[in-house]
């Protein structure tokens, strides 16, 4: 079993940025690709990045690409997601996830999540 908690959610203004942590509670981390996916109201749960075992590769959706990043602390069992440049269109909810396998895009291949922080980019 694994549990996430995420954490860094907040309003920030269009332009501005903010920092997503997420903290996993296993012994076993680094046997998890780690994935971030948000939701906004109404709308379904989309992928936003992903990023494997050791840190050496990553994913990210084509609406995020450039603007966010996302890192991993092996060591401290955490997960980040830097985002950069937000605009109004990313406010959602945001969600870390693991996976032992499977399509990274996909929500349904992961089979951890926390429970979510918000964030709103004020226009």
């Amino acid at each position: 079993q694994v549990q996430l908690v995420e954490s860094g959610g907040g309003l920030v203004q269009a332009g501005g940025s903010l920092r997503l942590s997420c903290a996993a509670s296993t012994r076993t981390f680094s046997t998890y690709v780690m994935g971030w996916f948000r939701q906004a109201p109404g709308k379904e749960r989309d992928f936003v990045a992903a990023i494997s075992r050791y840190g050496e590769s990553t994913l990210y959706a084509d609406s995020v690409k450039g603007r966010f990043t996302t890192s991993r602390d092996n060591a401290k069992n955490t997960v980040a997601l830097q985002m950069n440049s937000l605009k109004a269109e990313d406010t959602a909810v945001y969600y870390c996830a693991a996976t032992s396998g499977g399509n990274y895009y996909k929500s349904m291949n992961y089979n951890y999540w926390g429970p979510g922080t918000q964030v709103t980019v004020s226009s």
